[in-house]
């Protein structure tokens, strides 16, 4: 996207971060977003906040894809109204999270997410070891909130009060450089909240965006850190990331920043020891299907993509219990994605309603060796 009026607005950049004066407005006639590109569930959240007093905008994912040139999937909505004085707003409202507090707002299958204005990071924020936030329920205004985001391209404001984009941290100037760049320390950023790192690069590969050097630099060394993210999480992460159009830049960036091992270690092991390939060429087949059956809009399963993302070590367990034990076919392979489900449970959790369906993906390979006939 190109602005005209870029300029508008102080900034100066110390150390490669915004340090921001005063906000960049860029005025309805300089910025491509119409109220026609945003759904109609968002607009009446907007107009139902300024209806009853309160302050709401337009943030996050929806106000970069659409600068960006991309069609948002969602939308988010950010407030100066606590999720309680949200939810009376809606009859379709319910508030959910725990490490910080949001509403959510159903319209049919439509889903709109409003977070109200965060406070700044602070010494009484309740964090663990590593320096990841526990609890994050301190409210601010919007030039905070602005700051808590996590890349420059997600801290932008579309304002319905005159149609303006409001810019902060110098995301901007990152959508036309065509780079996603961390807000504030990166080292800190990342240690606040360790999924920040495959967020990076998602949201890279789904612009076509460039990482940031310093956004960059630190990731291999704490790709550690996603250890400490509850499992539960990391699986709707794991989705985010590989069940998407760009899953085979996403798998290729992840095992090149240190990350993927992090999330499949028995997998990634294998990958580094298998010098032929094959292992990596199937997975990217896999990955590749599920891709092009979702720019053809057709169904995919969470269970397809464990059970090929878990192929290779069990398929090498397999063949293990068949050498080693001499047990059936079918039983060895009951055995090996047991095993190999059981320990990759504790850094990803993969749901029963998952987790069974992949098994039996598993358990029926067995049955290739038995053809017979012509095919």
């Amino acid at each position: 996207s190109d602005f005209p009026h870029f300029a508008a607005g102080s900034t100066k950049k110390t150390s490669g971060i915004p340090a921001i004066t005063e906000p960049k407005r860029i005025a309805r006639e300089d910025h491509p977003i119409s109220r026609a590109d945003i759904s109609h569930a968002a607009l009446k959240v907007l107009y139902t906040l300024k209806d009853a007093g309160y302050r709401g905008l337009l943030v996050g994912g929806g106000v970069r894809d659409l600068l960006a040139g991309v069609v948002p999937k969602d939308f988010d909505v950010s407030t100066d109204a606590t999720p309680e004085q949200t939810r009376p707003l809606f009859r379709s409202c319910r508030l959910i999270g725990r490490r910080f507090k949001l509403a959510h707002v159903r319209f049919g299958r439509e889903i709109i997410e409003v977070s109200t204005f965060r406070g700044p990071v602070s010494d009484d924020h309740e964090r663990d070891d590593s320096g990841r936030i526990l609890s994050d329920n301190v409210y601010g205004t919007l030039e905070q909130d602005a700051f808590r985001r996590d890349f420059t391209v997600n801290g932008l404001y579309y304002d319905i009060e005159d149609f303006s984009i409001i810019d902060y941290v110098g995301g901007l100037e990152d959508i036309r450089a065509r780079q996603i760049r961390l807000i504030g320390d990166p080292e800190t950023r990342y240690r606040e909240d360790p999924v920040r790192m495959l967020r990076a690069v998602r949201i890279a590969n789904k612009l076509g965006f460039e990482i940031e050097a310093s956004t960059r630099a630190p990731i291999q060394e704490l790709a550690p850190l996603l250890a400490d993210v509850p499992a539960a999480r990391l699986f709707e992460e794991v989705l985010k990331v590989l069940l998407n159009k760009d899953a085979v830049a996403n798998l290729r960036a992840l095992r090149e920043l240190g990350l993927f091992g992090q999330l499949f270690p028995q997998t990634e092991q294998i990958l580094q020891l298998d010098h032929s390939g094959a292992y990596l060429k199937f997975l990217e087949l896999a990955l590749g299907n599920t891709a092009q059956r979702l720019v053809e809009d057709q169904p995919v399963s969470p269970a397809f993509l464990y059970g090929a993302l878990l192929w290779p070590a069990v398929e090498q367990r397999y063949v293990e219990l068949l050498d080693t034990q001499g047990h059936p076919p079918a039983v060895a392979m009951a055995q090996a994605g047991s095993e190999v489900l059981g320990r990759q449970l504790q850094r990803v959790a993969i749901p029963k309603r998952f987790g069974m369906p992949a098994s039996e993906i598993w358990n029926l390979q067995t049955r290739f060796d038995r053809r017979r006939g012509k095919y």
